[in-house]
């Protein structure tokens, strides 16, 4: 196995609407994700990002390109390449009637997994559903049925797993579970490919992060160098006595007032100092009370790269 789980090279997807005429969802998009890695793939709402998951699992055909899954390419041995990977969707995707060890018996079936190759128990177990086996699956909780998406992907035992959104509309316990079996998963050996919408999220589990917009790759990088490239950092300033209007501080740092009456600041390391910033608080007779900093997070890169903001 080379050091790539997943190669793209120069993929396009074209679209024909009729008379509308085409639509270019991927525009020769290259990337690499790196064996045992977990892999961001970012980006706003109809950025293409659905598009490339359903080309790297063979549910959408390519208009071009190359795409290789665990060393096989896609047009040149496409059962191996589709068996090299397992999706976890963002839609619930199993019969509510049919129980946990039956929905993963029948989506081992579907791939052609032997009886006695199968390791649907083991899975229940390995996620936390041993003792839900048998139950019915609209009994599970929101929780029990993400979980059961991820063992219906892990069936075939893919080396390759992409999770499409997996926290999406859940609460914040059940996210940091989720965090925490995605980590277990890749700890195990297995390659992670993560789209979400929670940018703390992709940057807490992501050792990589590929931002695309409109169908182009604006970014593709490990994210400690992409959380470098902003030069940006936030004071959090609490008065001693309580301020009506947040002061001018210079044409490069913006001050505000929080809800908490907290002076909010955003400053430019690489251009001014905190010393200078406190300096010309007490300079306008402003005490400081307490004071504390935070880095420029993924969000703020996110939105300068796509022009969200």
């Amino acid at each position: 196995m080379s050091q790539n789980a997943i190669e793209i090279k120069n993929l396009k997807k074209t679209y024909n609407q009729g008379k509308q005429g085409e639509v270019k969802a991927l525009h020769s998009i290259s990337l690499e994700v790196k064996t045992g890695s977990i892999f961001g793939l970012l980006g706003p709402n109809g950025a293409g990002k659905s598009t490339l998951i359903n080309i790297m699992a063979g549910l959408t055909t390519k208009t071009s390109g190359q795409v290789s899954i665990w060393g096989f390419d896609m047009d040149a041995n496409p059962r191996q390449s589709r068996g090299s990977i397992g999706v976890v969707p963002q839609e619930l995707n199993f019969d509510p009637f049919f129980p946990p060890i039956e929905t993963l018996e029948q989506q081992a079936g579907l791939y052609g997994v032997p009886k006695s190759e199968r390791r649907s128990m083991e899975i229940l177990e390995a996620i936390g559903l041993g003792d839900k086996a048998h139950a019915y699956s609209r009994s599970l909780s929101g929780g029990m049925k993400r979980r059961l998406l991820v063992a219906k992907a892990l069936v075939h035992n893919p080396p390759v797993l992409i999770l499409d959104e997996p926290t999406a509309g859940v609460d914040v316990q059940l996210r940091r579970q989720m965090w925490d079996y995605v980590r277990e998963l890749n700890a195990r050996g297995t390659t992670i490919v993560l789209t979400t919408h929670y940018l703390e999220e992709a940057q807490e589990l992501c050792d990589q992060i590929a931002i695309i917009d409109h169908g182009k790759l604006i970014t593709n990088e490990p994210t400690q160098q992409l959380l470098a490239r902003v030069d940006g950092k936030r004071m959090i300033v609490t008065p001693k006595t309580e301020i009506a209007v947040a002061p001018d501080l210079g044409a490069d740092i913006r001050a505000e007032l929080d809800g908490f009456g907290n002076l909010v600041i955003d400053y430019a390391p690489k251009k001014t100092e905190v010393m200078e910033i406190i300096a010309k608080l007490q300079n306008q007779n402003i005490g400081i009370k307490d004071i504390s900093t935070e880095e420029a997070g993924l969000e703020e890169i996110f939105l300068q790269l796509t022009g969200n903001d």
